[in-house]
């Protein structure tokens, strides 16, 4: 039996040092659901605020004189993303912001772990030299620099802010950031939000101004990260898209985990789902209570919305995380398909 002796090794881009744990292969280690953009279960396009086009992440946006889209893309062939196996990414594209740059005016796109994610990660979070890792790649149709930050929420909130540094038009670009802990952060073990990121498409100097970059401190509204450069806001139907997001304890970043579709659903049906059912109503009155099971136990009792057809109403009741109950009325004797959404959304 041949036995390999090696001193060290070497990451193959930075060539910095790594450590190995053989008996543990990190499966499972990216805490973002769907950072490949895979999901989509409402829908592909959106301009809504507060929407989520793509499972698991938001899109707000607020003073703008047109709405911005939010989609999801198709990555490009030759691309080194598709190279690395990525095919979505979500896309925003700008409106024609007519009025300029407003105080008040932001674009933002926002990912939120649920707290027990945090606290049971394995990351020693109140230690300066236990860290975590996010990495992910970016693409914008304008030059410029971009702010985006990660905000804690339990006990004393506090404030991480970062830049991606001034990125080449429609090139993608792959940023790592490294983070430590910190002995004022703070997650409770339970189910609600618990760290949250937001990236800066662009943010008015309401919420701007001076602070200290790769730096813990409170989470202060007024000053959420630097002041950020216009040019993207203002210019008409700018692009800026982002794929193969991973955030990972320890100090550097490794390959992206790609799991199924399969996979990256089932893990977001724990905040989102839809489903159409098929029912009859056939008893005195043509009235008829159902139990709907979900596909899996939700993160909360969701909010539900019902869309029954053939002329029936279905009014939910009794939400709970593993299904809800619902009375449905027609006249007499019917047959009909129930489309339903449930979300327990952070």
């Amino acid at each position: 039996m041949s036995t390999l002796k090696v001193n060290a090794i070497n990451a193959a881009t930075s060539g910095q040092a790594v450590a190995v744990d053989i008996s543990n292969p990190r499966s499972f280690r990216n805490l973002i659901i769907n950072g490949a953009m895979q999901v989509a279960q409402r829908g592909t396009s959106s301009t809504d605020h507060g929407h989520h086009t793509l499972d698991r992440w938001a899109h707000y946006r607020a003073g703008v004189d047109e709405n911005p889209t939010f989609s999801q893309a198709d990555v490009a062939s030759g691309t080194t993303p598709y190279e690395l196996g990525f095919r979505k990414s979500l896309k925003t594209v700008n409106g024609n912001q007519t009025g300029g740059a407003g105080g008040s005016d932001y674009i933002s796109l926002d990912y939120k772990w649920e707290a027990q994610d945090i606290a049971n990660s394995g990351w020693n979070y109140t230690s300066t030299s236990s860290y975590v890792t996010l990495s992910f790649w970016v693409k914008s149709s304008v030059a410029q620099n971009f702010y985006f930050h990660i905000r804690t929420i339990d006990g004393t909130s506090q404030n991480y802010p970062m830049e991606t540094g001034t990125l080449s038009a429609n090139t993608w670009t792959k940023i790592t950031k490294t983070i430590p802990g910190d002995s004022d952060l703070q997650f409770d073990n339970n189910n609600d939000t618990g760290l949250q990121m937001r990236f800066m498409l662009y943010r008015g100097t309401t919420n701007t101004g001076t602070i200290t970059l790769n730096q813990w401190a409170d989470f202060v509204g007024a000053v959420r990260v630097p002041d950020n450069t216009t040019t993207w806001y203002t210019t008409n139907d700018a692009t800026f898209e982002l794929t193969g997001a991973q955030f990972e304890v320890g100090s550097y970043a490794t390959d992206f985990e790609h799991r199924s579709y399969g996979e990256e659903l089932d893990r977001c049906q724990r905040y989102y789902q839809a489903q159409t059912d098929y029912h009859h109503i056939c008893i005195n009155n043509g009235e008829s209570d159902r139990w709907i099971r979900f596909m899996k136990p939700m993160r909360a009792a969701p909010t539900v919305t019902t869309s029954p057809t053939n002329s029936v109403s279905f009014a939910a009741q009794n939400q709970q995380k593993e299904g809800f109950a619902g009375n449905g009325s027609g006249s007499g004797s019917a047959n009909f398909n129930l489309e339903w959404t449930a979300s327990a959304e952070l």
